[in-house]
């Protein structure tokens, strides 16, 4: 009598631990999910982020292509020749700075879609985890009932004796 009490004390034990894995499990789940949102966010930020630049990247060609053919027409106007190859050369400097900006946030995109994706195995692997803990769960129960059923069927048999 007092082993089986122990077994039942130590199946609920078990039962009481696997509840608290599975919740663990789930709040660790949400909290991904929440981080893959967040990465979502910050993607579609970067994207926007991109555009932006891109639509500066052409308005800079755009006005560089100007400035280069201000620069051919005006030759003959040595100071209108100086002004336009200073407007050229700011030009090329925020041009070389967009394409920076551009490379920096390309590189950042990479990173946070490598981290995604990174976070995406993590979640699969965790809901894996979580999926094989309520299974043992479900199995513990399925003991825990049996081993009840036996233990009412032999107190039933001691007490009919």
């Amino acid at each position: 009598m007092e082993k089986i009490k122990e077994k039942m004390n130590q199946l609920r034990f078990e039962a009481d631990n696997a509840v608290t894995r599975a919740e663990d499990a789930e709040a660790k789940n949400k909290k991904y999910d929440q981080l893959i949102l967040e990465k979502d966010q910050e993607i579609t930020s970067m994207s926007h982020k991109i555009s932006v630049l891109e639509a500066e990247l052409d308005k800079v060609d755009a006005k560089l292509a100007e400035a280069k053919a201000s620069q051919e027409e005006g030759e003959s106007l040595k100071s209108t020749n100086e002004n336009l190859t200073r407007k050229i050369a700011l030009l090329e400097e925020e041009l070389d700075a967009a394409e920076k900006n551009v490379k920096e946030t390309m590189e950042k995109l990479r990173q946070v879609d490598v981290k995604a994706e990174h976070f995406e195995r993590q979640v699969q692997r965790i809901e894996q985890e979580r999926d094989q803990w309520e299974k043992k769960f479900e199995e513990m129960q399925q003991k825990y009932k049996a081993s009840q059923a036996e233990l009412d069927n032999m107190v039933a048999n001691m007490e009919s004796l």
